[in-house]
């Protein structure tokens, strides 16, 4: 039997929920060993996200985590003739490599 190989990428999807929820959900992750952790967000919890990412960069892990990559997009949603687009964003942060 095959051994599975540990993921090293973590993933927080905000929604609706406080944003200290997704805050410590992100801590937790990289406490748990991950090195990169994305948080997805679309709509109007984009801001929510945004929020998460920097909370955890300066109050959380202030000098361990870089923002690594940040994506943009939308997509469409909603039943055919009723669709809608919804922006979407990818935040990317990374432990920081000790030299």
């Amino acid at each position: 039997m095959a051994q599975q190989a540990k993921p090293t990428e973590g993933v927080i999807l905000v929604g609706q929920k406080p944003t200290m929820n997704y805050v410590l959900a992100t801590v937790i992750q990289f406490n748990q060993g991950f090195d990169r952790v994305v948080i997805k967000a679309r709509g109007r919890a984009i801001s929510k996200a945004v929020d998460t990412a920097e909370i955890v960069r300066t109050r959380f892990l202030p000098g361990q985590v870089e923002i690594k990559d940040i994506k943009i997009g939308s997509e469409k949603v909603g039943e055919p003739g009723k669709e809608r687009v919804v922006s979407t964003i990818e935040i990317v942060l990374e432990r920081v490599k000790k030299a």
